[in-house]
């Protein structure tokens, strides 16, 4: 292909692929925390499966890209006096989206403060999980996540010749990575209930970067002052350094152990 003859497709497709697995993150926590409520024999396959979900989301939405910019037409205004929103398709999937991230987190943290997981009532419910329920929850958050790195992948390549190709070629490599390295990580975070809890919180904030989000695609204004979206670079820089906080009491807690 010619497009593969130029310097800016390599360079698009590296970053493309860099972000993708960046945003892919997110994705990882969520199915290794839902993932990790089956049995052990099946979490592996439930991880690998909720990855593919979101590589065949990922395309199926940038094969229906005019279909996704057509989602910023204006559905419905709200103006309240205080309040005025231009309704969207875009901004309504990225709330629920949202909403969902901050149920489910919160839920869970409830759960583990609470020490509801190891109630033996819920250890012996543990085997009666499904790995189709598991997957209902993965299909509906990778939709969320996929919705919103499309929206990203579009802006990025916004005027690249072959566009298209690239971010499907992009998804594809960025999806592989993940499935090697999803299932180790995946442990690691059920492993140790303090990561585990972090990575909680990481999706609170997520779920609230995406309330934004969508609140800044529909034009929203609260009391004169309109709503802006948070810089991803500000919520990533908070979650690596807050790992690498975590990190420096690990190794202190393994020294006094």
């Amino acid at each position: 292909m010619e497009i593969f003859t130029h310097p800016d497709t390599w360079a698009a497709l590296l970053t493309l692929t860099f972000l993708e697995v960046v945003l892919g993150i997110d994705n990882i926590i969520f199915i290794s925390i839902t993932a990790g409520k089956l049995p052990a024999d099946k979490i592996k396959k439930a991880t690998r499966i909720g990855l593919l979900l979101a590589m065949f989301f990922r395309i199926a939405l940038l094969l229906g890209i005019s279909y996704i910019i057509s989602m910023k037409d204006v559905l419905y205004t709200v103006d309240l006096g205080w309040l005025h929103t231009n309704i969207t398709g875009q901004g309504l999937i990225l709330f629920a989206g949202g909403i969902f991230l901050l149920y489910k987190s919160t839920h869970e943290i409830h759960l583990k403060v609470e020490g509801k997981e190891h109630d033996t009532k819920v250890q012996s419910k543990k085997s009666g999980i499904s790995v189709a329920y598991v997957l209902v929850q993965i299909v509906l958050i990778d939709l969320v996540f996929s919705f919103d790195s499309v929206l990203t992948a579009v802006g990025m390549t916004n005027g690249i010749e072959g566009a298209l190709i690239i971010m499907i070629i992009a998804v594809v490599i960025s999806i592989l990575i993940m499935m090697i390295f999803a299932v180790p990580v995946g442990n690691f975070v059920n492993r140790h209930p303090t990561i585990q809890m972090l990575a909680l919180s990481f999706l609170i904030l997520i779920g609230f970067m995406l309330i934004t989000e969508s609140a800044h695609l529909s034009d929203t204004s609260v009391i004169g002052q309109h709503v802006g979206a948070i810089p991803k670079g500000y919520l990533y820089f908070a979650i690596a350094f807050s790992i690498g906080v975590e990190a420096l009491n690990m190794r202190v807690r393994k020294k006094f152990k």
